[in-house]
């Protein structure tokens, strides 16, 4: 049987009024959960992204020689809300933490050895920083996600997140 009433005045708030007691959460879509082989486009293989390099033997230094695939982004990732896993590189700490960093798939990478191909790297911002003694803790950062090629003094990244959300990584 189907109710052909017009719908009221009455309860038309009162739909209104059941509506706005949703937390605003339940709007937003979920956030896909990502790795790090997720940033690399389709059908391009990660061994193609990294040639052989150059060693510096006095220095017992590597330099990757990337081609063209190191900066090939995953376009289905554009503007797409992510959760993704990785280490935090900051870019300066103030007293509160860390408001801007490079993500990263391991611990140290920029650091000490030459950086990941920049369809491996993360810039993100966020504006509840991240405490600063809790850097070396790998995390899950929750956010937009953006394609963008950009030039660091680490390295050239592919990818920028603003952080909706960060938590540390558990095991």
């Amino acid at each position: 049987m189907t109710n052909n009433r017009p719908l009221t005045r009455r309860s038309a708030l009162g739909l209104i009024g059941a509506v706005s007691t949703i937390p605003a959460t339940g709007w937003a879509s979920a956030a896909r959960e990502i790795t790090w082989d997720d940033l690399i486009p389709p059908g391009v293989p990660y061994s193609e992204i990294i040639g052989e390099g150059e060693m510096d033997e006095a220095a017992d230094t590597w330099f990757p020689v990337y081609d063209e695939n190191a900066t090939k982004l995953n376009e289905t990732l554009n503007g797409a809300r992510i959760r993704m896993p990785g280490f935090i590189i900051p870019f300066n700490v103030a007293a509160d933490g860390v408001r801007e960093f490079m993500l990263v798939p391991y611990v140290g990478a920029c650091i000490h050895t030459p950086p990941p191909p920049a369809n491996q790297l993360v810039m993100v911002s966020t504006q509840t920083p991240w405490p600063g003694d809790e850097l070396w803790d790998p995390v899950w950062v929750t956010g937009i996600m953006h394609t963008q090629l950009q030039s660091t003094w680490l390295g050239e990244t592919g990818y920028a997140i603003t952080a909706e959300e960060m938590e540390i990584y558990e095991w």
